[in-house]
This record gives structure tokens, C-alpha cells and sequence, in this order.
């Protein structure tokens, strides 16, 4: 047995965590092997891939639920620690480091935290996190009680049961995480496959296009979308072609671009959301597959912008319905300046820890 395997088969130390509508394995970069081949094929032993129960890992048989966090501190100044996140495939044996996730990234200060990373005063603490996967840099404020993650509180967000202590998390450099720039097809609109689409980037590749472009309403249901096999397989296509639009070449393996169907709100909200991660349906929406397509719809020109028409002049928390409920999301963009410049971007999420101890994985 090799030093690595015997240290695994002593079981590796895990934290796992719900992060915003996601939770996933938490790990120190220095528990993990260097290599990032035998990082990925001892994550995919640990969470249970391939198979679509993930019935031998800890993996929770949903895209949702087969995350990674890796985590370590950061020689960046002004920084405090470096995230890598990584998506496993669940019936497939894949690991993607071509997206982030701001879901996940909800969590990754506490952990830092709770892992001696960084230290706490008073009743906040600011964590600044470098996004490995982007180069992107994100700010994240959550309360602390006696030096401690405090996880309790009133905050509410649609796709998780009651309530928990707020997450801030603000972003810059978040334009041109994975392509060339905010709209990376030089574009603010395009067409593929007689669909009209507008291909952004604000922290993620998205494919926005209105839902009545397939047919939809954009008020369907996750099963129901999930039902509809020819639609999925639009889907696929279209985000495969616009993923060499974007300058990302053949993206059929890869978890990005993501795409996103929008139509007008109609609970409330200023625009109504349906997505996909890359094909199955999500059953809310993405942090940054939300700031990405309402920085979209925010551009003259593109999909979906008619829908502003009537928004309050000079708005910036846009309230994305999804098929969960509701995500708040703040942009601020600057049209002053070519290309347009993202100023701030943020959302309000929520994290819990959920137990940490050891993983075993599979020989």
C-alpha cells in the first residue's frame, strides 16, 4: 500500500457543510494529495462516483449534493485564504474546476474559521477569499459569537427549511471568470439554432434566453422540466454551441456554460428563472448563474432586457424568483465605460455546519 492510500485508509478529514442550497465535503489542501489526478480520483472514491445513488460515498445523489470545497491560506496580500471548488459528476466519473460556486462559498468562512485559518473579534467576521477557479475575490461577513461561527439566526432563504445567521457575500473581478470577458462572444446578443441567446459571464458562464424561445412558460415545474427529454436536449445543444461561441471550445464533459430561461416575474419579483446544471433542471438557481444572467438582462440589447423596462430607475437588488422561491441579488454596472464594468455584485445566503470527523474512501 502507498503512503498515499495507507493515510486515506486512516481516513482523511472532512467537514461537511451546507453552503446557500448546496452542501458538499470540506477539505484543508494539505489533507488532500497534490497531484490534482489523485486529489480528483480519491474525491470521487470519497463521495461515491459513479453512480447515481452515490450509495457507497457520502455524495447525496443530486449535482447539489456532490460538491467539494478545497481550502488553504493565502500568500495573495490582502487576502485570507484560497477556494477551490469542484463539481463531481454523480453516474459519471467526472471533476470540474471550470466553475465557481457561490453557494458553497457561503460556508467556506466558517470553515475557515472553525479550522484556525483565520481569527475573530467582536460580533463579525470578514473573511476575503481568492476563488482559485476564477481569480475572482470574494468578501465574506457572517457573525461570530466568542471567536466561533455563530450558525443560528433569522435569516431565511428560499430552498432550505427555517432559518439561519446571514452570509454577505460581495464579489469583485467576478467579469470573465472562465472566457475572455463579460460577454465573451463580443456580443450582447447572438443566435443559435434560431434561439436568440446572450452569452455572459459575471463569475460564470451562462447561456440566457427567454423561456418562451422553447416553447415555455418559464413557470414550469423542476419535474416537469426534468420530464422533457427533447428540451434537455436542446439544452445541451445549445449550451455546447454557445460554448465554443464563447470562446471555451467543446464544453460536452464540462459543467459550464450553464444556461438560464427567463421570463417576467410574476410573485413579486422582477424576473422569473428557470436553470439548468448544465442539463437537469436546478430546483432553485445558482448564485452566479443568477449575477450572471441579470447582468445580462441588464445590458441594452440583450436577452431579456425588456424585462427592466419597468424596474425603478437606478436599481440594483434585483429579486430572482426561481423554482424554490426567491434570491436577492445586488449589481451595480457601470455603461459609462467600454466594455461595461461591473462594480459590485453580492448576495445574502445563509450555511450551517453539519458534522466533521474523517472520510473513508473506497478501495
Amino acid at each position: 500500500m502507498s503512503t498515499t492510500e495507507a493515510t486515506a485508509a486512516a481516513g482523511i478529514p472532512c467537514t461537511w457543510m451546507r453552503g446557500g442550497t448546496s452542501k458538499g465535503a470540506f477539505f484543508l489542501a494539505d489533507d488532500l494529495p497534490t497531484d490534482p489526478a489523485a486529489r480528483d480520483d480519491l474525491l470521487l472514491r470519497i463521495m461515491g462516483t459513479p453512480d447515481p445513488r452515490q450509495i457507497d460515498g457520502l455524495g447525496g445523489a443530486t449535482s447539489l449534493t456532490s460538491k467539494v470545497a478545497v481550502v488553504s491560506p493565502s500568500d495573495r496580500p490582502g487576502i485570507d485564504v484560497d477556494y477551490l471548488f469542484l463539481q463531481l459528476g454523480v453516474a459519471e466519473p467526472t471533476v470540474s474546476d471550470k466553475q465557481n460556486c457561490g453557494n458553497i462559498l457561503a460556508a467556506v468562512g466558517q470553515f475557515a474559521l472553525e479550522a484556525g485559518l483565520v481569527d475573530a473579534t467582536g460580533d463579525s467576521c470578514r473573511v476575503r477569499v481568492h476563488l482559485v477557479n476564477s481569480g475572482s475575490v470574494a468578501t465574506a461577513t457572517f457573525p461570530v459569537r466568542h471567536g466561533r461561527p455563530v450558525y443560528d439566526g433569522d435569516t431565511r432563504i428560499d430552498g432550505v427549511p427555517g432559518t439561519a445567521a446571514p452570509v454577505l457575500l460581495a464579489f469583485r473581478d467576478t467579469a470573465g471568470s472562465a472566457t475572455s470577458g463579460l460577454f465573451p462572444t463580443g456580443a450582447v446578443s447572438d443566435t443559435i439554432d434560431g434561439v436568440e441567446v446572450t452569452c455572459v459571464d459575471n463569475g460564470m458562464p451562462v447561456v440566457v434566453a427567454e423561456a418562451s424561445g422553447f416553447g415555455l412558460t418559464g413557470y414550469e415545474t423542476q419535474a416537469e422540466l426534468a420530464a422533457d427529454a427533447a428540451l434537455l436536449d436542446r439544452i445541451d445543444q445549445l449550451r455546447r454551441k454557445a460554448g465554443r461561441l464563447m470562446g471555451m471550445g467543446e464544453v460536452s464533459e464540462s459543467s459550464v456554460p450553464k444556461t438560464v430561461l427567463v421570463a417576467p416575474g410574476r410573485d413579486g419579483g422582477q424576473v422569473c428563472t428557470r436553470s439548468f446544471i448544465p442539463i437537469q433542471p436546478h430546483t432553485s438557481v445558482g448564485v452566479f448563474g443568477a449575477i450572471s444572467a441579470v447582468t445580462a438582462i441588464m445590458r441594452p440589447g440583450a436577452v431579456g432586457h425588456y424585462l427592466t423596462a419597468d424596474w425603478p430607475t437606478g436599481l440594483s437588488r434585483v429579486d430572482v424568483e426561481h423554482p424554490s422561491g426567491h434570491l436577492l441579488v445586488d449589481i451595480a454596472i457601470d455603461d459609462t465605460v467600454v466594455p461595461p464594468l461591473v462594480r459590485t455584485a453580492g448576495v445574502v445566503r445563509t450555511a450551517r455546519k453539519l458534522f466533521a470527523g474523517k472520510a473513508f474512501p473506497k478501495f
